[in-house]
């Protein structure tokens, strides 16, 4: 075990706004890029490839994350921040000189490798510098900061992309590219005040990395992921290519699980999840972002393509759930620091959920946006305690030693769930959606039904937007655009029934979730000292 260290104030605050920054940093990245994106498609061309900008990140930043969480335990917090801060950082500035869609591509997949590091190693070094008791309260903070983040992302993505258009020496740097660029100046901030005021966090003896196991969860999640992105979409969900991808995960997985019960310093320690605290948490945290994703990604894609939303609006009609989150998420992390009860807040949070979830089944082609408003501001508020609560759970149950990779499987857990939740979502959502036009939609010429995918419905919004949001972009017949938006309504009811019963599961999961008293600073002092 790890010999307790002791932080100075001003250690902690410079930390902690340093942490602050690098949370800003991801939550911007992944509402700023996506405004963007019309105009980036618009510049680089290569339609057909633009899902890949937002996969590539996904790919390489999820993969990560159990690799990194590892190297913080045995290599140290402070070291693996600051590499993974610089390569988020080369990552954006390869990313704002892209010539073409297949370089952004690239370049945004080496931006993942670095992001990886930022939420899963800020998280850590909290957990380092503050008992569960008092870091409960930063929990909701740094919540707070995310939604915060969520919220002037798409604003600022706007602003640079409509007005950052420059001329430097000769130059014409393209406003887009500002989106990129601003995460230069950040991180560039967060460095100094990483490498200035941040203390070395004591880890453990440098182990040897567990090369085995880190290649294995690649040759694991990448595939599988692919799969899930490709599957229904690119190819169909039985083509060789997705089956091949899933059998060649599922062979992965077996000798990753193989490996790790070999090797001396195992990258994904398996005796973690014998820790009924950590098993039940990551397993509520997987099911919740799995509904919680599959549902929410396609809601402003409803709006734009069944409602007739502009894509600004549309955006708009988020910010009520990042208000409730930000709320939420800060009101429950000062209340457990007061009582040093975790649980009843999950629970609370879990049925909030679900309360606003069966809410959203009453939508319909004619909701307003102050009726999805109303319904995504109680969303926010249930998905708020989530944020934080559930590491801060499995935190408090394991060894110092094994914090960075306990922290970072329970993210690596939920970005597999939201991975999962849009793929397994948006399957379910192609599948009503068509079934429904069927019903609704007039047949062609030749009596067959038009099909519709998620892919087309995300280029309809996406061509679209790049119109500026002008109905005239929509070449569909007025009839057809009837039948669209009554039959994604109704699609859309069937995701959120879906979602419903996926949260009953994780709410009587939650009920599992052992309580285990939360330690406060002078708690740990004292213990300390009877050591």
């Amino acid at each position: 075990m790890q010999e307790r260290q002791t932080f100075t104030s001003d250690e902690r605050r410079i930390t902690l706004i340093a942490l602050m920054i690098v949370f800003s940093l991801s939550a911007l990245d992944q509402t700023i890029v996506s405004t963007a994106m019309p105009r980036i498609v618009a510049e680089l061309k290569g339609l057909n490839l633009y899902a890949w900008v937002t996969t590539g990140y996904l790919l390489t930043s999820t993969v990560m994350v159990p690799i990194w969480g590892k190297l913080s335990d045995s290599h140290g917090r402070k070291t693996i921040l600051l590499a993974g801060i610089g390569i988020f950082l080369v990552g954006s500035w390869l990313s704002g000189l892209s010539t073409s869609m297949v370089q952004l591509i690239v370049f945004r997949a080496i931006q993942g490798v670095g992001g990886g590091a930022l939420f899963t190693t800020a998280f850590a070094i909290i957990a380092d510098l503050f008992e569960p008791r008092e870091r409960s309260k930063f929990g909701g903070l740094f919540g707070s900061v995310f939604g915060l983040a969520s919220l002037i992302g798409p604003v600022v993505g706007g602003f640079f992309t409509e007005h950052g258009t420059v001329h430097l020496f000769g130059q014409t740097i393209a406003g887009w590219r500002w989106v990129f660029y601003l995460n230069l100046p950040l991180s560039a901030l967060a460095l100094f005040m990483i490498v200035v005021k941040m203390p070395k966090l004591a880890h453990s003896d440098g182990a040897p990395i567990d090369f085995f196991g880190a290649g294995l969860i690649v040759a694991t999640f990448v595939p599988m992921l692919l799969a899930l992105s490709w599957g229904g979409q690119t190819y169909p969900w039985g083509s060789p290519a997705i089956v091949g991808l899933l059998v060649f995960a599922a062979i992965a997985l077996i000798a990753f699980l193989y490996i790790e019960t070999k090797v001396r310093e195992p990258i994904m320690p398996l005796e973690l999840f014998a820790n009924r605290t950590f098993a039940t948490c990551n397993s509520a945290a997987f099911i919740v972002s799995m509904a919680f994703m599959g549902v929410v990604t396609f809601l402003p894609l409803f709006m734009q393509v069944g409602l007739g939303t502009p894509a600004t609006a549309s955006g708009l009609a988020m910010v009520p759930m990042m208000v409730g989150m930000i709320g939420s998420s800060t009101a429950s992390g000062l209340l457990v620091s007061r009582t040093g009860a975790y649980k009843p807040f999950m629970l609370g949070g879990g049925l909030m959920l679900a309360f606003a979830v069966f809410l959203m089944t009453f939508i319909g082609p004619n909701t307003s946006l102050f009726g999805l408003g109303w319904r995504m501001f109680i969303v926010g508020l249930g998905l708020g305690p989530s944020q934080s609560l559930f590491s801060l759970a499995v935190q408090n149950a394991v060894p110092p030693h094994r914090m960075g990779v306990a922290t970072s499987s329970g993210m690596f857990f939920r970005q597999i769930g939201q991975t999962m939740g849009v793929a397994l979502f948006g399957a379910l959502l192609t599948h009503n959606l068509n079934a429904e036009l069927i019903r609704r939609a007039p047949a062609g010429p030749a009596g067959v039904h038009q099909t519709i995918n998620v892919s087309q419905l995300q280029a309809m919004a996406l061509s679209r937007a790049a119109a500026g949001g002008h109905a005239s972009a929509d070449a569909r017949s007025p009839a057809m655009i009837k039948a669209t938006s009554e039959s994604f309504a109704a699609a859309m009811t069937h995701l959120f029934d879906v979602a419903l019963v996926g949260l009953g599961v994780a709410i009587l999961i939650i009920l599992l979730v052992p309580v285990v008293p939360m330690r406060s600073r002078a708690e740990a002092m004292k213990t300390a000292a009877e050591g």
